[in-house]
C-alpha cells in the first residue's frame, strides 16, 4: 500500500499539551503492553505496518511539524512538507507529486489518503487495506470510506450510497448538516464521510494539472503559497461522477477535544497525579515534574505542561479555543529530530533550557550573532565541537560559546544538558547554520 497520512492543525482544543508546533497527534496518551505510551501518529504508523509491513507511508505536514515527526518515527518515513497551509486539495496534490517525482511511485499504483488523528481499532486498518484493493480494480476514479453513523452528528459530511451493499457507487454528497437534516440523511442510509479515500496516482496527477498550472513537484512546491485554499471535497469529490464508497462499521472517533480524548485513554492519570476516592470521571495528564492532587471532583480534566495548566469541566473543555487564542504563547516544549527541549526559565537577558539529545544525534553546527551560550552537561556522554575543536564531555563539564562562535554537540549516549542563552536580543531567528565534516 501507498499511504499518505494527513498531519496538520494547531490542536488548540487540546491546550496546553498542543500548540502550533506540537499538535494533538504527537501527544503520547495511548498505553502499550510494556507500560510505555505512544502518540496517535506512532499508533497509526505502527498499525499500518502491522497490516502491511511493506506499506510505503508518507506524512503530509507543515514545516513546523517535521522535527516532531522525525523524533517519533525516525528518518525512514517520507515527508511531503507543505510550505504553508492551503487546505486538503493542495496538500493531496503536493503529496501526489512527491510520490511520483521523489519516491518514484508508478502512476498506475493506488494511493490512500488517511487523516492521522481518528481513534480506531485494528479492523480500521484492515478496512483501509481493502479500500486500496478496491481502488486497484479501477471501477471508479475515487473510492471513499463511509463510516456507519452512530448518531445524527453535525460535525461530518454525509455520503448517500446507491445501495446498502459493502461497496456501492455514491448517489449524493451532503455537507455538514443541522441535526435534523442529519437524521433525514441517516434515514436514507447515509454514511459519515471520514476523509479516507483512495485513487490511482495517475488520476490525481491529471486532476492536479487540470486545476493547477505546474510542471513537477519542485515547481508545485515553489508556488504552493500562491495556491487557492480549497478542500479536496469541494475541488474534486463534488465534481467527480465515478465514485464508490466502501462501508466501515467499526469504531471511529475524532479525538478533537479533551472530552473525547479522555474517553479513549486507558489510564485516569498520566504523569505525576493523585485522585482521592471521591473523584469520578476525572483525568490528569501531567507533563510537569511536580505532583497534581485532585480531590472530590467529577467529570474534570486537569492538564499541566510547561505551556500552561488547564482545569476544566469535560463538557466545557470543547469551548477552549477562543480563550487559548487570547493567550500570548511562547513554545516551552518541543520535540526535535535529534531529541527535545524544555524552557526552564526566561529573564530579560537570559533563557535557560533543558536539552535532551538521543544517542547518535546532534544539533546543527551553528552560531548566533547576538547571544552567548553556556552548556552544563547533566547526564550521558558526547562530543562538543566549538570552532572546529573537539572535546569529549561527561556530567559536570561546562562549555562556553561566545557570540559568533560555531558550535554543536553530538550525543554518544542519551545526553542531557542545561543551555543558558545570554544576551539582550534572544531570538529563534538568530541562528546561522554551517556544514560540518565530522
Amino acid at each position: 500500500m501507498n499511504i499518505v497520512l494527513l498531519s496538520g492543525g494547531s490542536g488548540k482544543r487540546l491546550w496546553p499539551l498542543s500548540n502550533d508546533v506540537r499538535s494533538k497527534q504527537f501527544i503520547k496518551i495511548f498505553k502499550n503492553d510494556d507500560g510505555t505510551y505512544e502518540s496517535m501518529l506512532q499508533r497509526m504508523y505502527r498499525q499500518f505496518k502491522k497490516v502491511d509491513e511493506d506499506a510505503v507511508i508518507t506524512i503530509a505536514t507543515s514545516k513546523a511539524q517535521v522535527s516532531a515527526i522525525r523524533n517519533q518515527l525516525g528518518d525512514e518515513v517520507g515527508i511531503s512538507v507543505e510550505p504553508c497551509r492551503r487546505d486538503t486539495f493542495p496538500a493531496v496534490a503536493l503529496a501526489s507529486a512527491y510520490l511520483s517525482d521523489i519516491e518514484g511511485v508508478s502512476p498506475d499504483e493506488t494511493v490512500v489518503i488517511v487523516p492521522v488523528d481518528p481513534y480506531v481499532e485494528e479492523d480500521y486498518f484492515k478496512a483501509v487495506k481493502e479500500l486500496s484493493e478496491q481502488a486497484d480494480k479501477g471501477e471508479a476514479n475515487l473510492v471513499l470510506m463511509g463510516v456507519e453513523p452512530t448518531s445524527p452528528s453535525e460535525r461530518y459530511g454525509y455520503i448517500i450510497p446507491e445501495t446498502d451493499g459493502p461497496v456501492s457507487f455514491a448517489a449524493n454528497f451532503k455537507e455538514k448538516p443541522t441535526k435534523e437534516q442529519a437524521q433525514e440523511y441517516i434515514a436514507q442510509g447515509a454514511l459519515w464521510n471520514g476523509g479516507v479515500f483512495a485513487y490511482k496516482l495517475r488520476y490525481m496527477l491529471d486532476k492536479a494539472h487540470e486545476l493547477i498550472e505546474f510542471t513537477d513537484y519542485k515547481d508545485l512546491f515553489d508556488k504552493y503559497g500562491t495556491l487557492t485554499k480549497i478542500s479536496f471535497d469541494y475541488a474534486v469529490v463534488e465534481k467527480e461522477d465515478r465514485i464508490q464508497v466502501r462501508r466501515f462499521s467499526g469504531k471511529w472517533k475524532d479525538l478533537g477535544t479533551w472530552n473525547s480524548l479522555t474517553a479513549a485513554m486507558q489510564d485516569e492519570v498520566i504523569g505525576k497525579g493523585i485522585l482521592n476516592d471521591e473523584c469520578s470521571g476525572v483525568h490528569i495528564v501531567n507533563e510537569m515534574d511536580v505532583p497534581v492532587l485532585a480531590m472530590g471532583l467529577h467529570d474534570v480534566i486537569i492538564s499541566a505542561s510547561p505551556d500552561g495548566i488547564l482545569v476544566s469541566d469535560k463538557e466545557q473543555s470543547s469551548l477552549i479555543k477562543p480563550f487559548v487564542d487570547g493567550i500570548e504563547q511562547q513554545i516551552m516544549f518541543a520535540e526535535k529530530s535529534w531529541g527535545s527541549y524544555r524552557v526552564m526559565d526566561v529573564e530579560s537577558e537570559s533563557m535557560t533550557i533543558k536539552v535532551t539529545l538521543k544517542p547518535g544525534n546532534s544539533m546543527n553546527y551553528h552560531s548566533h550573532r547576538n547571544r552567548d551560550e553556556v552548556w552544563v552537561v547533566l547526564a550521558g556522554e558526547g562530543t562538543t565541537i566549538v570552532d572546529g575543536m573537539e572535546q569529549i564531555v561527561t556530567p559536570g563539564d561546562v562549555i562556553t560559546m561566545s557570540a559568533g562562535c560555531r558550535h554543536t554537540v553530538i550525543a554518544k549516549t542519551e545526553l542531557k544538558l542545561i543551555e543558558v542563552q545570554l544576551g539582550r536580543e534572544i531570538s529563534v531567528t538568530d541562528k546561522i547554520k554551517y556544514k560540518l565534516e565530522y
